[in-house]
Formats: C-alpha cells, structure tokens, sequence
C-alpha cells in the first residue's frame, strides 16, 4: 500500500503579530516538528508549510499541489505562549488554509490552544477534526483510522468532528507521561537559515527553543493550559543534554529558550541536568521561565548558573499581594525580592511578565507594582492586562462583560475587554508610563554606577547611563498624561 503523506503546517504568521515581527527574533514551530517526527517514526511520509514568514495563507496553495497530501494537519507549536493567546489574526489564516486543503480533497486536521477552546467553530470553517488537549496520540490514532477507512472515531479519545452536522467530542485524553519516548523534533523539515540571519542581524547570536517538560501543577486562575494541563512531566536530563548536542552540532546556536511553563520542577532534575552539561565539550547560555517561590532555593539557583542559565522570567505579576492571591498565585511578594536578589547574586538576569488590570486592582495596588519594579529593577519587564482565556476561573468571572470581542488580534493589542476599576484607555497609557519609568530607573542606576566606577565604564554603560537624559523627560511626560486620564476619570 502506498504510503499516506501529511503535509503539516502551523498558524502562526510572524507578519500578521506586528510587534513581534519588529522585534525579528521568532522561534521554530517546536510542537509542530515533534508531531512531524512521531507521525513519521509510524511511517508516513511529512512535510512542512512552515507560516512563520509566509505573508498570506494562500502561499500553502504551491505546497498543496507540489506534495498532494492525503492530510493537511494544522498543528500549532503548543510549548510558544504566542500560540496560547489564540489571537484572530491567526485563527483567520488557519480557517483559510483549511478551506484550500479541504477544497484539494484532503482530510484537514487541526490541532491549537484556540481550536481545542472553539472546536466547533473551526469544524464549521473547513476542519473535519479537531485534536482537544495534546495531540500527538491521537493524531496517530486518528490518521491510521482514517487510513483504514473506518468511519467510527468515538473510541478516538480528545478528538471532536461533525456527526449528522453537529459537533461531538469523545472523552478527553490523558497526557503523555514517558516523554523520553517521543522522537526528537524533525529539524530537518525546517529552513534554519531565515531564523539565524533574523537572530543575528537583531542581537547578534542565535537562539532555538527546547522543551523538557509540559503541563504546570500551579493554578494560576488566570493561565489557560488547554494542552498540556496541569500534570507535569518531564523528560529526563539525559535525554534533554542529547538533544542539545545534536542542535549545537547541526545548527551551532549560541542560546537556547527553555519555552517549559516551569523548568525544573521535579527535584533534583536541575542539579543533574547542570552536571550533566558541564561535562560537555560545549558551553550553552539559555533563558527560561520559572517562579519566585522556587528560586529562593540558592542551590537550585546556583546550579542554574553553572549549567548556563543567563535569564530568568518569573510570574510577578503584581506588587500588590492582594491581587496575588486574588490570582490565586501561591507566591509573595517577599519571594519576589529574595528571589530577584539571589539571581543577581549568581549572574543571572532576573526577568518580570507584570500584569496590570486584574478585576479588584486599585490604584494603591498600581503605585505597589510600580514601586516593586523600580526597586528590584529586573533585566527587563514584560507587561500585559489581564486577558480572559476560556477554561479559566478568570475567564468565567468575567465572562459576562465579554461581548464581540473575546480576543486580541495580535499580541501587541492589550485591549481590556471587561469591566474595570479603569477603562481600557488608562491601561494603554499605564503601559507606556511604567515603560519609559522602568528605563529611567535603569539609567539612574547606570549613572550611579558610573560615577561610583568610572575606570569599569565601557561604551555600553555609558550609553546607558546618558539615556538619563531622554527617561526622564519622557518618563515625565507620560506620567502626566496618565495624571490627565485619572482626573478625568
């Protein structure tokens, strides 16, 4: 019999998110190339439509015609949070390409965080599947039914299809607990070249993405996990240091992105992870995420630094332990401090996601954030509002105010989309404010230092230390405006 071909694509488009796309750095679809690899460990034969710098869903037409698959697999890359956030602009391009694959006469199977939260959307779009949950056993499962022809799939588990027009969904699937057992990603599917010229034109070395672990035992009420959940599991360090020498031996990055929700959780796993790495002949800086509560444990921070680790992003949030444990977050805000103090004092660069606009958030808890911020003055800040994700207590709290618009269109938009103690226009210029406050107070500090030390100054921290200059004004500027907002509101 001859073999079945799937061409596999994603839905993310780097042009249609343009803030990312002016920042240049963007990451292979990692959860696209695993399910590639699986599918072909079983004997099919795979391709990739890799979107990332496609500038419309109609470029799948050459790939369409040029492999004539027997299935067209939309798999988003479940490890990258742009991906989680399901923004239209995405959703529209996957309807588009799967009304062309569908038109071809392919099955068109969709597996996504979005896809899986409004299956039957997707399934009325062109979709004659949708994978709920992880998707890389039932893809296989699915696909051989298909292949045999059977016309049942209700013993399929995490799968939802059109029976009789109406959208079903079979019972959910559990998660992969022996992830040592996947094969590695299919690197080979993917032109390399375009990311490493992006990388190294924007900052000067190149970085690819690894996952070690998936799903998050933390019940953030905000953090939708639609496909890994909230079981963790984890690949073994040995298996992870395998696939790091084979990526610096074919591509030669400089860094990696550990894109887990949370790396290292397991004991011990960190301890021998850097044991292991250490004992190559290779040296490897990496950016992960992780939580204060976790990295107030000096050797686990130690180790971290030894293996490598040169940034660290944690869920603050907020300076408010209010609103933390209004988020349910299990964290304090003096776990913030010691944990941001005990990275500094290793070399690591601590790294804050701040978010502004959680229901209940008032003015005081906004200045303690701030304050937080220009105290601890992490390596950079990323600040978002919160944004309501289906499946989530959050998202059923304040469900009821959410009207036409359920999601952002890119993820430069933050628009608020329920009710809040300030309207959306507030958090926009709140935004901006804390922005130009933050590198004031980065400036400051650089000034401070380079009077302290002037004979340690090199161009960069002079540089930084001048751009006083420029922050302060603008800090200043933008604080006034958001004063305006306040009064009139």
């Amino acid at each position: 019999m001859q073999q079945s071909t799937i061409l596999f694509t994603h839905s993310y488009f780097l042009r249609f998110d343009p803030k990312q796309w002016g920042l240049g750095l963007p990451y292979p679809p990692l959860g696209t190339l695993l399910a590639a690899a699986k599918m072909r460990q079983n004997g099919y034969d795979v391709a990739l439509f890799d979107t990332m710098f496609a500038t419309s869903p109609q470029e799948v037409e050459p790939e369409l015609e040029k492999h004539i698959p027997d299935f067209f697999v939309i798999y988003d890359d479940g490890f990258n949070y742009l991906t989680k956030m399901c923004l239209t602009n995405m959703r529209q391009a996957a309807f588009s390409m799967s009304k062309q694959a569908k038109a071809r006469g392919c099955k068109v199977i969709v597996c996504s965080s979005d896809s899986t939260d409004r299956f039957e959307k997707y399934l009325l779009e062109g979709a004659d599947f949708v994978i709920i949950g992880e998707g890389e056993m039932t893809l296989m499962e699915l696909v051989n039914a298909v292949k045999d022809g059977e016309t049942d799939y209700s013993a399929i588990q995490g799968l939802a299809y059109l029976k009789d027009g109406k959208a079903v969904k079979t019972v959910g699937r559990q998660v992969m607990k022996d992830l040592d057992s996947l094969p590695l990603p299919a690197w080979d599917l993917v032109d390399i070249k375009p990311y490493k010229e992006r990388w190294l034109k924007n900052v000067g070395y190149f970085s690819l993405n690894i996952g070690t672990t998936r799903g998050c035992p933390f019940k953030c009420n905000w953090c939708a996990k639609p496909i890994y959940g909230n079981r963790y599991n984890s690949r073994s360090p040995e298996n992870v240091v395998c696939e790091i020498r084979m990526l610096k031996e074919k591509f030669g990055m400089d860094h990696l992105w550990f894109c887990d929700d949370i790396f290292g959780l397991k004991p011990g796993w960190v301890e021998e992870f850097s044991r292991l790495i250490q004992q190559e002949d290779f040296t490897i800086r990496f950016k992960i995420q992780s939580r204060a509560d976790l990295l107030v444990d000096e050797d686990l921070v130690k180790a971290l630094a030894a293996a490598g680790c040169e940034n660290v992003w944690i869920g603050a949030e907020s300076g408010s332990q209010k609103i933390l444990d209004a988020m349910d977050k299990g964290t304090t805000i003096a776990q913030i401090h010691q944990s941001t103090l005990l990275m500094k004092k290793y070399g690591i660069k601590p790294s804050f996601f701040i978010q502004f606009g959680y229901p209940g958030e008032q003015k005081e808890d906004i200045e303690n954030t701030i304050r937080m911020i220009n105290e601890l003055l992490p390596f950079e800040i990323g600040i978002s509002v919160s944004y309501p994700l289906p499946g989530t207590v959050f998202y059923d709290r304040v469900k009821a105010d959410l009207k036409t618009k359920t999601n952002w269109t890119d993820s430069d938009e933050m628009a608020l989309m329920f009710h809040n103690t300030f309207p959306p226009t507030y958090y926009k210029q709140l935004h901006r404010y804390v922005h130009q406050n933050y590198h004031q107070h980065l400036a400051q500090n650089s000034l401070a230092e380079l009077i302290k030390k002037p004979l340690k100054a090199n161009a960069k921290i002079v540089r930084k230390a001048l751009s006083v200059f420029y922050y302060t004004p603008a800090a200043m500027i933008e604080k006034l405006k958001l004063k305006r907002l306040e009064r009139v509101l």
